[in-house]
């Protein structure tokens, strides 16, 4: 039971090449495959977390390969949007720029206060990879943007901020912090305990 995380995270990242793999050599004949293993990476996302916790191997080396596999992930179903609808990303350009933008300041931030990446699996992290699924459910499988893609952006926008003020916040690195709001409550010496669904 303890290596099934590991495997539910290494199928998402077997996932990602092969997403990018058909995207660009099928096109869009090959767009309701990549939205069943997009929802296939989803499933294996939420179960990982939840079963290592069940099992006790919710350590800081799961979740932080956990983290970057799922960036590799949703990276990779932004390239088959890009090889699907290249006119309709060029034109949503400015909101996108502003998501890598603020992702690499995520990064920057926590590498240079800690040097580590960020991992926190904040609550409004999750909330904005269920407006990923959704924006990227849209563009893949009805080559439309419009309310999901700007959602997505907006959500993408408030997690981030979240994600750097956790940063800001804590005292020293830590994996698994829901909000800005817990990380002071970690700052001012309160710790707070863990449940088998929630990080």
């Amino acid at each position: 039971m303890k290596i099934i995380p590991y495997i539910l995270i290494a199928i998402r990242f077997i996932l990602a090449p092969i997403i990018i793999l058909l995207s660009y050599l099928n096109g869009a004949e090959s767009r309701f495959i990549i939205l069943s293993l997009m929802y296939l990476g989803l499933l294996t996302d939420i179960f990982d977390g939840i079963i290592a916790r069940k099992v006790g191997v919710s350590s800081e080396k799961l979740r932080r390969l956990d983290s970057q596999v799922d960036l590799i992930f949703w990276l990779s179903l932004g390239f088959a949007t890009y090889f699907f609808n290249s006119e309709l990303i060029k034109k949503e350009w400015i909101g996108i720029a502003v998501i890598f933008m603020i992702e690499a300041l995520c990064y920057i931030i926590s590498w240079s206060k800690f040097g580590k990446e960020t991992c926190t699996h904040a609550w409004l992290s999750k909330l904005w990879g269920l407006s990923l699924l959704i924006a990227f459910t849209y563009l893949i499988g009805f080559q439309k943007a419009g309310w999901a893609l700007h959602l997505t952006i907006i959500l993408g926008i408030i997690s981030h901020i979240d994600v750097i003020l956790i940063i800001l916040i804590l005292p020293k690195w830590q994996y698994d912090v829901p909000s800005f709001y817990h990380a002071w409550q970690i700052r001012q010496g309160k710790q707070r305990k863990k449940t088998t669904f929630f990080n």
